[in-house]
């Protein structure tokens, strides 16, 4: 909290005795505020790790030069009940409160639409936040692009796309590159058994963005109704394929380091005549700034009606994600 009053200091254009009760009052309100952030919006990024991670890989085989594949990917995420809700309790703040209790339960980014109310005392006016909603689905659906086009020595430029889709009350972008290399010409055995046996090295960046706390004072909206969480993630990942005629099962382990950053990303608000409380409140949230390392599992079926191909691919660990995608080979 020290670090956010000297910044609030440095920035006041108030007079010392005008400002002394609102910087403390301000600076617990952040503290608070970067509790709740964390709590929050950590199932969402955690969750945006599984769904960009699966279905890189369309096929373990080798392929001819420059040949492309051109997909539409769908992903359906089934969120888990552990991760809808968290609790609070008055003891957690150190300017807000529950209204009417002591403890609750609220949901978090992935969680119902719930809310009860916080209030505190900011320089002696009475504020009352009604606390976030979740998205309020059982399952997270959205579309993507992808590509892959076939190099040099069994090697594969990949990539997938998704534009900013609108989920309720959030918004989520993904888009990656990577390359996959074929590893099973090396084997001879292999390659006359049909199995095929390749290695891909992928990045992805996922935006994910959520409604947050509008919160009005005598002093102007505090221009923080939206936070993001950014995830950059670097995969490894070994697929092992089987083909039987037109179909090609294929089953992968995918390992990835995850780095998760947090901004408040509304408009700002009218305090910033006053006080730049976004942007340090953006400082603050690099105290909950994250790394993470994932292992999961993936299993995947393609079926091949001429140059179109089905598939349908579960990756699964701590979440599971299903991915259903409609390719086209040239």
């Amino acid at each position: 909290m020290r670090k956010s009053l000297l910044i609030i200091i440095l920035f006041s254009n108030f007079s010392f005795s005008q400002t002394q009760e609102l910087i403390q009052d301000l600076g617990f309100f952040i503290d608070d505020a970067l509790l709740y952030s964390d709590k929050y919006i950590t199932p969402a990024t955690d969750a945006a790790v599984y769904q960009s991670s699966s279905a890189w890989v369309s096929s373990a085989k080798k392929r001819k030069l420059w040949e492309v594949t051109l997909g539409i990917n769908t992903n359906f995420f089934f969120v888990p009940n552990r991760d809808r809700a968290f609790e609070i309790s008055n003891s957690d703040f150190s300017l807000l409160t529950i209204d009417g209790a002591t403890t609750t339960t609220v949901p978090t980014a992935l969680g119902n639409d719930y809310q009860v109310d916080l209030i505190g005392d900011l320089d002696g006016e009475i504020i009352r936040i009604e606390t976030p909603k979740g998205i309020n689905q059982n399952v997270v659906f959205y579309p993507h692009l992808y590509g892959a086009v076939s190099l040099w020595y069994g090697t594969e430029f990949l990539v997938k796309y998704s534009p900013k889709v609108n989920l309720k009350k959030s918004k989520y972008q993904m888009y990656g590159f990577g390359l996959k290399h074929n590893l099973s010409q090396y084997f001879k055995y292999l390659d006359s058994k049909k199995i095929n046996l390749a290695a891909s090295f992928i990045y992805s960046k996922d935006d994910v963005s959520f409604d947050f706390l509008d919160v009005q004072t005598d002093y102007g909206n505090l221009g923080i109704n939206q936070i993001s969480g950014l995830v950059d993630s670097y995969q490894f990942q070994i697929n092992v394929s089987k083909e039987f005629k037109k179909v090609e099962i294929l089953g992968g382990i995918i390992g990835n380091v995850s780095n998760f950053e947090y901004r408040l990303t509304g408009p700002k608000g009218e305090i910033e005549e006053i006080i730049p409380l976004q942007q340090v409140l953006n400082k603050r949230l690099e105290e909950i700034y994250k790394t993470k390392t994932n292992f999961m599992g993936e299993i995947s079926g393609r079926y091949q009606i001429s140059k179109i191909y089905l598939q349908s691919t579960i990756a699964f660990g701590k979440f599971v994600n299903t991915n259903l995608s409609v390719q086209y080979e040239f």
